[in-house]
């Protein structure tokens, strides 16, 4: 990609009120309780970050279907008006959907395909699982909204070095830089 393409990595990830338990304490021979309660709202957050800034861009959607990720290509598009856009994204149906592919060659963003089942290549798949560690794991929030808040101010606190190497983007065996020159 030509300098001036902001090349960017594209994920999703859905939160949920009730938290991930990954650690929990009882005495030897008793149950540790759990306390839950009402119904596990969820939330979706869609974010890129870019390849070679660090830049994070996210945005929170109550679920993820064709229709979200469509306002966030536009989203991109608006954020990144004055440079070309590439993609990076795996090949969830909301992605692969003939309203989203149309409106992304509308927008000018290039689409560029992870292979299917690939988690492990998408940079922004590891990312959520700090935020998600720092925040959402063994504590439930009051609410859904202020788990959110929470989750984005987390990544607002990271300065672009950080987001970077939380992604993987600094280790050797980065798969993209065997491909590119980021």
């Amino acid at each position: 990609m030509p300098a001036p393409t902001a090349l960017l990595a594209e994920d999703e990830t859905d939160l949920l009120l009730f938290p991930a338990l990954r650690s929990g304490w009882a005495l030897r021979g008793q149950t540790a309780p759990v306390l839950i309660s009402g119904q596990n709202a969820r939330r979706t957050l869609f974010g890129t970050l870019h390849l070679r800034s660090g830049h994070l861009l996210l945005m929170e959607r109550t679920r993820h279907r064709g229709l979200e990720f469509q306002e966030f290509l536009d989203f991109i598009r608006w954020h990144y008006r004055a440079q070309p856009v590439a993609l990076l994204l795996d090949e969830h149906s909301s992605h692969k959907d003939e309203q989203s592919q149309s409106l992304a060659e509308d927008l000018d963003i290039q689409l560029l395909w992870l292979p299917n089942r690939s988690p492990h290549l998408n940079p922004v798949d590891h990312l959520w699982g700090f935020g998600k560690g720092a925040v959402c794991a063994n504590w439930q929030q009051p609410s859904i909204e202020l788990q959110v808040d929470q989750f984005m101010h987390y990544y607002a606190t990271l300065s672009p070095t950080e987001v970077l190497r939380k992604a993987g983007l600094f280790s050797p065996e980065f798969w993209l830089h065997k491909v590119s020159h980021l």
